[in-house]
């Protein structure tokens, strides 16, 4: 997909009532459809703070109807919101509701502090009381959603009250169609030594949506060699110049990871990949690289993709999914071990990062793959950018296939700050606000696999509603 901003499209349906649409000329507010077109202008104001609002005008009919569900269609919106202005027909409603093509769908009521008037008795008072009756068209527009089996989303507030509800919607509408555009890499296949972490990739195209490209180490091997001494050693410099490199790294093997780190970028390039999921681990890469690649090339950040190790294809789903929701850059790790007199555990991972946060410079080091050093790989012992994420509040994720369903975890924990300790691996340690048994012992019921992506801050709303508008099982803590 393109490198435009994270922004998402949203439809905006407002229901009118013909009835009232012209009483009230000459009264000092105006008549029905003058008021409401304010409204209808203030609120598309409002909602531009958090998304783009696609089509300004109030229906009022069964022809008003198709004429947005076409205008929707064409400009692509990743969902729409609906709000009924006041008591109307429901007609064109139900022909909304039989219609509308299958899109994430949030009804809106906004909700007054006050009526702006004491009674009724003046004409202009009467027509702002009847302006003001969208609690009547809701709830009549209400008994046709279950009955013509179409699923919504409900916010009744004020805007400012309900503004982070909609912005969740909205991120987690997008975040539905990126999936369904998207095209996941896959380099060569899932690891043989985790088979829970297995999916089934002709399911996830027809329910999520992600098309599945399968790359053999081969066309790595061939997309390396292209890669000239001079783009590599560009890169090395440019690396050396941003992160401190320890001692014992080898420069020509230095040159060799980014070598093979640049290949995938370009891999990511000729295919148009928004993920791109690497078997790092399998011995078959060593052979045929020489080493696994250890660097996180700028172009994935550009085109909101992702590069995720240990061939898991739902990890790199959850990696891509959190990487739309939010614009940040993604961990992805394993926890290890718990520390229960600190109530932390451990966690982290070998292999390609996002460590590219500029703001975050001082927590990386370049370092050794301790892990394969002493192998007879050609380039054993080839560095990777070493990564001490960051201290603060994070949400760790996991996503992974059940039953021919989906299954969502996720918890919020505090990274705390430390040095940097497990060689080579991007890690930290993570204090959870339960006891960090328990924790793990409601996660191991739920059942997961071993990987979670990382994120900064907490993100348990838009994941929430992420897997409901992708009917995922929701699990969080």
């Amino acid at each position: 997909m393109d490198d435009g901003p994270l922004r998402p499209r949203l439809g905006i349906l407002l229901i009118g009532c013909r009835r009232f649409r012209k009483l009230g000329v000459g009264c000092k507010s105006g008549d029905y459809e003058t008021r409401k077109m304010k409204f209808m202008n203030d609120f598309i104001s409002q909602l531009a703070g958090i998304a783009e609002p696609v089509f300004d005008r109030i229906v009022y009919s069964g022809e008003d109807i198709a004429q947005a569900i076409v205008f929707f269609r064409t400009r692509q919106v990743d969902g729409v919101i609906c709000s009924f202005l006041s008591w109307s027909e429901d007609s064109a409603w139900i022909r909304f509701l039989r219609d509308m093509y299958d899109i994430p769908l949030l009804l809106y009521l906004p909700a007054a502090d006050k009526m702006p008037y004491a009674d009724t008795r003046d004409e202009n008072d009467f027509i702002e009381f009847l302006a003001q009756g969208g609690l009547v068209g809701g709830l009549e527009g209400s008994g046709s959603i279950p009955r013509l089996n179409r699923k919504f989303e409900v916010v009744v507030d004020d805007f400012n009250a309900a503004q982070d509800r909609l912005r969740a919607f909205a991120l987690a509408a997008m975040t539905r169609t990126r999936l369904r555009q998207a095209k996941f890499g896959l380099l060569p296949n899932y690891n043989e030594l985790m088979w829970s972490t297995y999916i089934d990739p002709y399911q996830m195209f027809t329910r999520i949506g992600p098309e599945l490209k399968f790359i053999s180490y081969a066309t790595l091997k061939a997309t390396t060699a292209q890669v000239s001494d001079t783009a590599a050693k560009a890169y090395m410099d440019e690396l050396s110049s941003l992160y401190p490199v320890e001692n014992d790294v080898d420069e020509r093997l230095f040159l060799e990871s980014v070598r093979a780190s640049l290949a995938l970028a370009a891999l990511r390039d000729e295919f148009e990949l928004d993920a791109l999921i690497l078997n790092d681990v399998d011995h078959e890469l060593f052979r045929t690289i020489g080493l696994r690649p250890g660097f996180y090339p700028p172009s994935f950040n550009k085109h909101h993709a992702v590069l995720v190790p240990e061939g898991d294809l739902g990890a790199g789903t959850i990696v891509y999914i959190l990487k739309q929701l939010t614009g940040k850059h993604i961990s992805f790790v394993e926890p290890f071990y718990l520390e229960k007199a600190a109530n932390t555990f451990a966690a982290g991972h070998a292999g390609p990062h996002d460590y590219t946060d500029e703001r975050y410079r001082n927590q990386v080091r370049i370092s050794r793959d301790v892990r394969f050093a002493k192998s007879s790989f050609k380039y054993a012992g080839a560095p990777f950018a070493w990564y001490r994420i960051p201290s603060g509040l994070k949400t760790l994720a996991h996503f992974s296939e059940v039953d021919g369903s989906y299954k969502l975890v996720c918890f919020t924990a505090e990274a705390v700050p430390g040095r940097h300790t497990l060689c080579s691996y991007s890690h930290a340690d993570f204090r959870p606000e339960m006891p960090v048994t328990e924790l793990f012992e409601k996660v191991i019921k739920i059942g997961t696999t071993q990987h979670f992506a990382v994120v900064d801050g907490d993100v348990r709303p838009e994941l929430a509603m992420a897997a409901k508008i992708n009917n995922f099982d929701f699990h969080e803590f």
